[in-house]
């Protein structure tokens, strides 16, 4: 192993022995958790209140509440004005990351629920539908659901950010999560060579990991860059699941389009 020292962009950068912050931060990121403001989230009509933002994982769970069919109220969390740093929001996700979910229909004090794939799993068993019942498919089902929970800061924090993002293009940086991301990619292609769905079944990982999916395309726009046409099999998959009409109707809710559903409350909202 060589001893020379590593080269540092910029050339003048040093890596102390304790990493500090720097001074005055305001924005978005800082290395402390809790709130920053106070302020209470609206409540609506129905049990289950619905506190997002139409980014992938937001999209994930607004997706599978059309697809149950259930009554909701969803409230756009507003991610550039800090709203998850409220002290409501934090009083449901401590990690001050959207979706979160508070479920009124259970006894005593509303159930929080925080993480994308957590509140999936939650509604899946709390209605018996887009989870499997025999135990080797829901096995499956949930080795689909987790692979892409772990895959996703790969897609976005990684991804995302380098090729998009970051105010500096970075060629280690851009390479080293483009390799992973079409590494991903091959793992989807190959696994649905010869089925429908990832689980066998339609079900809450095919919800949870097409957004991602697109969002490489429509929030990245990196379709050429990764020659997403090449995958054929996830091409056909996300075209048997993107035009769904829940997944159409989900997509739009506290979203970015010019149909966008801000606040969600009706399925009379979408007309």
């Amino acid at each position: 192993m060589s001893t020379e020292p590593k080269p540092t962009l910029p050339a003048s950068y040093v890596v102390p022995k304790v990493w500090e912050p720097a001074a005055n931060l305001t924005g978005m990121n800082r290395p402390t958790a809790g709130k920053r403001s106070d302020a209470e989230l609206p409540k609506g009509e129905h049990p289950l209140q619905l506190y997002s933002l139409g980014t992938p994982n937001g999209v994930k769970v607004t997706v599978l509440l059309e697809e149950l069919g259930v009554d909701y109220d969803a409230w756009t969390i507003n991610i550039m004005d800090l709203d998850q740093f409220k002290s409501g929001f934090v009083d449901i996700n401590p990690n001050s990351k959207i979706p979160a979910l508070l479920d009124y229909s259970v006894e005593g004090a509303p159930q929080r629920v925080f993480e994308s794939g957590s509140i999936m799993f939650y509604l899946a068993e709390k209605y018996g539908k887009f989870i499997p019942k025999d135990p080797r498919q829901r096995t499956e089902c949930m080795n689909w659901l987790f692979w892409q929970m772990g895959g996703a800061p790969f897609m976005g924090g990684g991804f995302g950010h380098f090729y998009k993002y970051a105010p500096v293009h970075i060629e280690y940086a851009i390479d080293r999560y483009t390799m992973e991301v079409k590494r991903q990619l091959d793992v989807l292609d190959q696994h649905l060579a010869d089925k429908e769905y990832l689980a066998g079944e339609y079900s809450i990982a095919d919800m949870a990991t097409a957004p991602w999916v697109g969002c490489l395309d429509q929030g990245y726009n990196a379709a050429e860059f990764l020659q997403l046409a090449s995958y054929k099999n996830v091409t056909a998959w996300m075209e048997r699941v993107t035009t769904r009409d829940a997944y159409k109707r989900g997509k739009r809710v506290n979203g970015f389009s010019a149909d966008a559903v801000r606040e969600r409350h009706s399925i009379n909202d979408f007309k």
